[in-house]
């Protein structure tokens, strides 16, 4: 989940927040909170949106883009996302990893998009990790060192202690394996495998590549999915592990590391450049932490918003559907339609009906 606010803290630390940003595209972004006394991944999850609203075109999936079936539709505008002579292709060509899922020609009808952490696996990926350090903790010291916007830079920090400790790959490769799905998660991977030239998956996480594709790989789930977009990490040759971020964004709402909604809406591009002018006919998101709001309210009447039951994007979303513009006021009601999951059987159920009415 790695919310917008990825506060991550495997020992009562709290991570922190960062800052949304929003390309040439207008954009919605999440307004992160921090939150004390929680572990890295909880606190990481629950951030809150605070969104203001425009009049503006929308365009296919994406509210602030304009379809020939869709006019005005309410819009957020953030700041210019990317750094002159930076632009949102570059980045996402450098960070993705490389496609395990075979091509279709012209492409899949569906687009579903998974977050990792605590909507994949039942846990945060962070948290796990830290559970292989000497006495299954970090320092007081190096809890203390956190800064709120900056989680990104703490985990460096703490794959660098882990390594100075000698918590080599296969400890932490271990400790990532032992990490359970979430419920459901089997059968939603089986029903993917069984449609392969209707859904084309995706994974957009705040946690990282070296994490993703090992769980993924041990779960024999890698294939599925044609891109992993996640920040880059992986083993030098001194056996550390090196996190780095995913991109830099001028969003005041998202983690100063990640935007997913750039993320969501750059890819769109391409693969529609990429499928001959085919656009999806459906976008379906799942998730659980506050950072899957963002790319969730770029959606449009037509796609499809799974957020983990009772969990911050749920909890987000429901506030606005309400009224009560979640935790800080403002929040933007989602344009596509929610479908709340408890497990990922019931994600199927959905993407079965769904399949029969297109």
């Amino acid at each position: 989940m790695k919310s917008s606010a990825r506060h991550k803290d495997a020992v009562g630390q709290s991570r922190a927040p960062s800052k949304p940003s929003s390309a040439h595209c207008l954009t919605i972004c999440p307004q992160p909170i921090a939150l004390r006394g929680t572990r890295l991944g909880t606190a990481r999850r629950a951030a809150h949106c605070s969104l203001q609203q425009h009049q503006g075109q929308n365009h296919g999936h994406l509210t602030g883009c304009s379809p020939a079936s869709h006019t005005q539709r309410r819009i957020l505008i953030c700041p210019p996302l990317w750094s002159e002579g930076r632009g949102p292709r570059s980045a996402l060509t450098a960070m993705a990893a490389p496609s395990t899922a075979p091509a279709a020609a012209n492409g899949q009808r569906f687009l579903i998009l998974f977050d990792f952490d605590e909507t994949m696996i039942a846990e945060n990926s962070d948290d796990a990790v830290v559970r292989a350090a000497p006495g299954q903790r970090l320092p007081d010291w190096l809890v203390a060192a956190y800064r709120e916007g900056h989680y990104n830079e703490h985990m460096q920090r703490v794959l660098s202690h882990l390594a100075q400790q000698g918590v080599g790959e296969d400890a932490i490769r271990a400790a990532l394996e032992k990490i359970p799905p979430t419920p459901g998660l089997a059968a939603l991977f089986q029903f993917l495998r069984a449609h392969p030239h209707d859904y084309e998956a995706v994974v957009v996480s705040d946690a990282n590549t070296y994490f993703i594709e090992t769980w993924l790989r041990r779960f024999g789930a890698l294939p599925l999915f044609r891109r992993v977009f996640s920040n880059p990490a992986g083993f030098d040759a001194a056996g550390r592990l090196v996190l780095r971020p995913f991109h830099a964004h001028a969003c005041a709402r998202c983690p100063d590391n990640m935007c997913k909604q750039v993320i969501l809406r750059e890819y769109l591009a391409r693969r529609q450049e990429e499928r001959g002018g085919q656009a999806f006919q459906q976008v379906l998101y799942v998730g659980d932490g506050a950072n899957d709001v963002c790319p969730s309210l770029a959606l449009g009447p037509g796609d499809v918003v799974f957020p983990r039951r009772d969990f911050p994007m749920h909890r987000l979303i429901e506030a606005a559907a309400g009224g009560g513009g979640g935790a800080g006021g403002g929040t933007a009601p989602l344009k596509a339609q929610v479908v709340p999951w408890s497990s990922g059987e019931d994600v199927v159920a959905c993407l079965q009906t769904l399949g029969k009415e297109r």
